[in-house]
């Protein structure tokens, strides 16, 4: 058998690759100087409770399933249907917002402005040169998520070294008063909120590729400490790049990185165009390195009836989840398909619409997470922890239900109108989204379970390790002949072919 070669330095920069999102510095930079409080803050109090949790529900629980896997077996079949629906949802609206962003990058380094079907012809293909890239394994798409991975660094360097010239040269763009650093709590401000979270997330995605690790117990929380360490580091120091050069309330949501580079380099200046070609290569490194785990997800959620079937379907060459990933590839080209349409009636701003529809689905997909990692923590508790969140109990609660405060007020301050102002009502078009996506996931839900043989209701302290092997396994039966596994215990009829 071939060796691994998803080594320890590749699982890194894959975390960097994941985690750190250079279209997403411009909206927090647009918070202000009130950001750096705010990255501070978050990073204390969210970032490590949420960076220790997956660390060990990581190392404890190997599932391939990741984030899903471990909100089932605390809770059972119905949240493990909603999380990964959640969590798949977010990729394809993400992937359309990119979609979106590229032409008008594009137009940005050549100031040509592309025509509708040119610039849906470019955005088609973004989308299904992505989908063509998840088809292969990860341990094989290394380097180019460790090409992502460099060049994103490179950027943030680059914005950050360009904005302390900038501002040493021109002085900076914004006031910088110290009560400017202080926390704004205006509706405005704690929208962009949500970006801070969004931009820690994607920890778990490199649970997802233990089955290419040479040492997952130990690659993975050394990956989520140096990575995330790092991560920190850039997101601030790019962040004040373009705080130096753009005031805040100028900074565009989509071009902000783009913007700063051309007030301090020079529009049409060959480091500016160089800049925008490798942050268009960034942008496949985004999509590549999450569509290894939402694909991953999406693929072990059907595999159990959580998830519609055609998500199961898998490459007879490699095993890789090509159901998935061709079904992100449908949704994503209708989404951006649409978009004509809904600028025609009076729609504007899509990037900002399905990016911000995409964080909050994944916000939403992590609440469970932290509740689960508690329960696992009581009812699980011989299971060998190779990593363990330090501490006793208080720390425990504090570690868990901390950050879920954090992402339900973040959701609410990106979607929900506040006030009556023109920013806030432009939010409408997202809550309503969020909610139609809502609802269509629980008919999938309920529609997935119909081809569960069992219903699984989360571990219970009893630890009855048959209940658990049963509810792992997908067969077909009767709805006459179905069990429920309830509290770790089967009720009803004894299962039949468990292998």
């Amino acid at each position: 058998m071939a060796t691994k070669k998803f080594r320890l330095i590749d699982a890194i920069l894959s975390v960097i690759t994941v985690v750190f999102v250079a279209e997403a510095a411009a909206p927090a930079a647009a918070i202000g100087n009130s950001q750096f409080f705010w990255w501070i803050f978050l990073i204390i109090a969210f970032l490590l409770p949420y960076g220790l949790v997956v660390s060990e529900l990581g190392t404890t629980y190997d599932d391939e399933g990741g984030l899903y896997d471990w909100v089932r077996r605390a809770f059972g079949d119905r949240w493990g249907s909603r999380v990964s629906w959640y969590y798949w949802i977010n990729f394809p609206l993400w992937m359309a917002s990119l979609a979106i962003l590229f032409p008008e990058t594009i137009t940005l380094i050549t100031g040509f402005e592309l025509d509708l079907l040119p610039a849906l012809a470019i955005e088609l293909a973004f989308i299904w040169i992505v989908v063509f890239l998840s088809f292969s394994k990860v341990s094989d798409s290394a380097w180019i998520l460790n090409l992502s991975a460099v060049l994103k660094v490179g950027i943030a360097l680059l914005v950050g070294g360009l904005g302390i010239w900038y501002a040493l040269t021109f002085g900076f763009a914004n006031d910088m008063a110290p009560e400017t650093f202080l926390p704004s709590f205006d509706a405005n401000g704690l929208t962009y909120l949500s970006i801070i979270l969004f931009n820690f997330m994607g920890f778990e995605v490199i649970t997802t590729y233990v089955g290419s690790m040479e040492n997952p117990s130990r690659q993975i929380p050394r990956a989520i400490i140096a990575g995330g360490i790092a991560i920190a580091a850039l997101y601030l120091f790019s962040s004040f790049g373009i705080g130096a050069a753009i005031p805040a309330e100028d900074i565009s949501l989509d071009s902000g990185i783009m913007d700063a580079v051309g007030i301090m380099a020079g529009v049409g200046s060959v480091l500016f165009v160089v800049v925008g070609i490798v942050f268009l290569v960034t942008l496949f490194g985004n999509m590549v390195s999450w569509s290894f785990g939402v694909n991953f997800v999406a693929e072990h959620a059907a595999k159990k009836g959580n998830m519609p079937r055609p998500f199961a379907r898998e490459s007879e060459k490699n095993q890789m989840p090509t159901g998935a990933a061709v079904i992100n590839g449908v949704v994503a080209s209708v989404l951006v398909l649409l978009a004509p349409v809904m600028e025609l009636a009076g729609f504007d701003g899509f990037f900002w619409i399905f990016f911000s529809m995409n964080i909050v689905f994944l916000l939403i997909s992590y609440i469970p997470m932290f509740p689960a990692f508690l329960k696992l923590r009581r009812v699980d508790a011989n299971a060998k922890r190779v990593f363990k969140v330090p501490g006793g109990r208080v720390v425990l609660l504090v570690v868990t239900w901390l950050p879920v405060v954090l992402l339900v007020l973040s959701i609410i301050a990106t979607i929900v109108p506040l006030n009556g102002s023109e920013e806030e009502m432009a939010k409408i078009p997202m809550l309503v989204g969020v909610i139609a996506f809502v609802v269509i996931g629980e008919i999938v839900r309920v529609l997935s379970a119909r081809g569960r043989a069992v219903e699984y209701r989360g571990m219970e302290a009893s630890g009855d390790p048959l209940a658990f092997d049963v509810a792992q396994g997908y067969v077909e039966m009767p709805e006459s002949e179905r069990v429920v596994v309830e509290e770790d215990r089967i009720i009803g009829r004894e299962p039949r072919d468990l292998m």
